[in-house]
């Protein structure tokens, strides 16, 4: 499939608020869906010029602290802090977690991926807010790792 055909169809969800769409053609069939009471997708940002994207003098950058570790998202989908609605979060700030206990839920392409501690130590932040997409590589919780 064209990518220009790809990106029109998910202009036209954004533009027209749609919820779910579905193209075919002789060689590929694809369907874009949103859940029921998503936001509308944002517009993609338009090319910048290089000084549009220098960094401003007063941006507060955040950099990674020696005092915890930082657990980001492997992949891209929608982050769920619970395994359902009702269901308490699997950790909050504060909680201490061990190598191998599930943090969180990333669903992509209807799949959830558990997302697991990589250490042993206490959640200092939860970084993602529930239900929202989150990108390959967005920091998603800090831990304050055991010593």
């Amino acid at each position: 499939m064209d990518r220009k055909v790809l990106k029109a169809a998910t202009d036209a969800m954004r533009e027209l608020g749609l919820s779910e769409i579905y193209i075919k053609d002789s060689e590929t069939e694809i369907m874009l869906k949103r859940e029921a009471g998503a936001a509308p997708m944002p517009m993609a940002p338009k090319a910048q010029t290089a000084a549009a994207q220098e960094t401003p003098a007063d941006a507060v950058m955040e950099s990674p602290s020696a005092d915890w570790v930082e657990v980001k998202s492997p992949l891209l989908g929608v982050f769920y802090e619970a395994a359902s609605p009702d269901a308490p979060p699997f950790v909050r700030p504060g909680d201490h977690v061990n190598k191998g206990d599930v943090l969180c839920i990333v669903e992509a392409m209807k799949m959830m991926n558990e997302i697991c501690a990589e250490t042993d130590g206490t959640i200092v932040d939860v970084c993602a807010e529930n239900g929202a997409l989150v990108e390959y590589g967005q920091l998603l919780f800090k831990i304050a790792e055991d010593k």
